[in-house]
């Protein structure tokens, strides 16, 4: 059963930089890694409805970012860590939110994995505060 756990998370004046990452264990099979996997970062804010915010496919490459993050977050993967780090710069207290990984053995886009958010595997978040 894979396991995913964030990390990063925390208090940040606006403006300021936060990197969360996304490790994961328990892979069925030795030589697997996260890189076999379609990642995602997600976001709740209490009262509101969970957001992909960006996701980076496995089948093609791709990466996908909400408008509200574009430019300002960036997804990638350390595959020698086998994690999935979203850096966050330029913070803005409407990004203050619980921030959730998941992953997905799945062949989609990007676009599709944060827009139809996976069953599979979720991490148990970790808190974003935006504030001064």
């Amino acid at each position: 059963q894979l396991q995913l756990v964030e990390s990063g998370g925390g208090l940040v004046q606006p403006g300021g930089s936060l990197t969360l990452s996304c490790a994961a264990s328990g892979f069925t099979s030795s030589g697997f890694t996260l890189d076999y996997y379609n990642v995602g970062w997600f976001r709740q804010a209490p009262g509101k409805e969970r957001e992909g915010v960006s996701c980076i496919s496995s089948s093609d490459g791709s990466t996908y970012y909400a408008d509200s993050v574009k430019g300002r977050f960036t997804i990638s993967r350390d595959n020698a860590k086998n994690t999935v780090n979203l850096r966050m710069n330029s913070l803005k207290p409407e990004d203050t939110a619980v921030y959730y990984c998941a992953a997905e053995a799945r062949v989609r886009s990007s676009v599709a994995m944060c827009v139809m958010p996976p069953r599979d595997y979720w991490g148990q978040g970790t808190q974003v505060t935006v504030s001064s």
